[in-house]
């Protein structure tokens, strides 16, 4: 997690109803104020204890206007899911992984998931509450798979040119490299208050995840890298997260 880094746009809260009154009504603007307020309410409440009119209230309408715009509690909902998995794949869009040597484009993509998760708790929370429903509600969409397939396709590709380098010694599948990364990145933002209790050591210390980051870092260039390269992968590591 980046230090310092500012709380995500989607938990500030909305602008005061009384504020909103004085503005010409704006349907795109509207719509986003509902899903930024949905996406609070579904993080802290899960789907099934989500309020609509919570929702509303947060962003300033009324009722009828979230079913105008979205038709349902399960639609808004599958909408909030897409939403927050798009700014994911947007911002891992800009990495540009395609124009970064292998080794740098490693890095990069396992800092960025590391900073995303830490500056998105509401992504890690509503991740978990649809993990808990079995994925019932994001199977429903069509959006989020065809935004994820050019993240796998950009993954292969950093990996092959890093065999036909030499740097990289094992042929690895994109996808299982991806979750491991995410895997790696996402376990302590997840569960950081149990395993700070469990180990009595507070894992959202600066240094801590500083220390993380380097570890992550290392372990899975080492595992990437051929015998030769690995010493020069780990030094590069080191130097990236300085």
């Amino acid at each position: 997690m980046a230090n310092g880094a500012r709380p995500s746009p989607a938990l500030r809260p909305p602008p005061a109803p009384r504020a909103l009154a004085t503005r010409k009504r704006d349907p795109m603007l509207t719509r986003d104020r509902v899903l930024r307020a949905g996406i609070v309410e579904f993080c802290r409440h899960g789907y099934i204890g989500a309020r609509i009119d919570q929702i509303a209230r947060r962003a300033g309408c009324n009722m009828r206007m979230i079913y105008h715009y979205f038709g349902s509690k399960e639609k808004l909902y599958v909408a909030v899911l897409e939403r927050v998995f798009g700014e994911l794949r947007l911002e891992e869009s800009r990495l540009h992984l395609a124009h970064l040597d292998p080794v740098t484009g490693v890095v990069a993509l396992v800092d960025f998931t590391m900073d995303h998760l830490g500056r998105h708790p509401e992504f890690v929370a509503l991740l978990g509450n649809e993990n808990l429903l079995r994925g019932k509600y994001l199977r429903r969409s069509h959006v989020v798979p065809r935004a994820s397939a050019p993240l796998l396709e950009a993954i292969r590709d950093l990996l092959e040119r890093g065999r036909a380098t030499g740097v990289f010694g094992r042929d690895v599948d994109p996808l299982q490299f991806y979750v491991s990364i995410l895997s790696l990145c996402y376990v302590h933002v997840s569960n950081r208050h149990t395993l700070s209790i469990t180990f009595n050591r507070d894992i959202t210390d600066p240094e801590w995840l500083d220390a993380r980051r380097r570890h992550v870092q290392q372990m899975v260039l080492a595992y990437l890298c051929a015998a030769n390269g690995a010493g020069a992968a780990a030094s590069f590591a080191n130097a990236a997260s300085a």
